[in-house]
């Protein structure tokens, strides 16, 4: 090959330019390495966008609208004693029975009680019988004249009369009492609810007022919230309120019924002199205290158990027509 061809093509490889370049390809690759750059601060804008409501919508409503997670169901419980002592003959109920008002309970060996209402209806027929004799002989010497009868023996029949009445009364109030004492030992539930932490059990010796059967009010349940007192100013009675259970995903719904007047104050507690008690030391961080804020229930929905005791959510939201702050 001539010396001139080669160096024309060593030229053109080497030093000439690229017969496939052109001013758009090399371009090109700044550009895409700019748009990514581009993109990172594009997306980053945009979730700041997305994220900035949102953020403030949460800040509104933990702000706004008052909440605690620190709220209890409450119901009412009532204890029941017996009136009257003796072996229990009859149990018909289980633990965490549901009974209703009126339904019986326990009953109380009535055989001592059954002879005490006949020995007191005996006693106050007795004491009718005597307080009609004497009322018939006082009346008897007051229709005798003063040749017949002194004035004091009269007076003494009258007083006689008064005084078997008086007996025959205090009968009538024995027996009468000797057949609430039988009815007391069956013992009927007063409320509509649920026999819980039932120890009693047949055979056993029921004592005048020592706590035997308690009963859950079903028709008593509500939800005590603790509100710290910042928030205070915020709640009023008639507020909706939205309540979540710990153990259920359904929202329940209720109004605020009252707020607490009175929480327990370690300080100022009389000692034995009857002096304030009032701790010396004060810390620079003072705890926000936290009242009780009593909220009715609404309609129960499906499926859901309301236990005394069971933890729960509350949120307060403002009434129509008012502002949360």
């Amino acid at each position: 090959m001539p010396e001139a061809d080669t160096t024309t093509k060593r030229g053109a490889l080497v030093g000439g330019p690229d017969p496939a370049w052109s001013p758009e390809v090399a371009v090109r690759p700044a550009a895409v390495k700019s748009r990514r750059q581009i993109l990172p601060f594009l997306l980053t804008l945009a979730a700041i966008a997305v994220a900035t409501p949102l953020v403030w919508a949460m800040w509104s409503a933990y702000m706004g609208a008052p909440w605690t997670r620190d709220a209890t169901v409450r119901a009412y419980v009532v204890t029941i004693a017996p009136e009257v002592a003796g072996r229990v003959v009859e149990l018909p109920v289980a633990d965490n029975q549901f009974v209703h008002k009126g339904d019986p309970l326990m009953v109380i060996d009535p055989s001592n009680y059954k002879i005490a209402v006949k020995l007191a209806d005996a006693a106050a027929k007795q004491a009718e019988a005597m307080a009609q004799n004497a009322q018939r002989e006082a009346e008897r010497r007051r229709k005798l004249n003063d040749l017949a009868v002194t004035v004091e023996e009269q007076q003494t029949y009258d007083a006689q009369a008064v005084a078997a009445q008086a007996q025959y009364e205090q009968a009538r109030a024995n027996a009468e009492q000797a057949r609430i004492n039988l009815e007391r030992t069956q013992i009927r539930s007063p409320v509509n609810g649920w026999v819980t932490n039932l120890l009693t059990r047949l055979g056993d010796y029921a004592r005048v007022g020592e706590t035997t059967i308690s009963v859950v009010d079903a028709d008593s349940f509500w939800i005590d919230g603790y509100f710290e007192e910042t928030t205070l100013d915020t709640i009023h009675e008639g507020d909706p309120v939205k309540i979540k259970l710990m153990g259920y995903r359904e929202i329940l719904h209720g109004r605020v019924g009252s707020i607490g007047r009175g929480i327990n104050v370690p300080n100022a507690q009389p000692n034995q002199q009857g002096l304030a008690t009032v701790n010396p030391i004060f810390t620079w961080v003072r705890l926000a205290q936290r009242v009780p804020v009593r909220i009715a229930l609404d309609q129960l929905p499906d499926g859901v158990r309301l236990v005394a005791g069971m933890t729960a959510t509350v949120q307060i939201d403002p009434r129509p027509g008012r502002p949360s702050s």
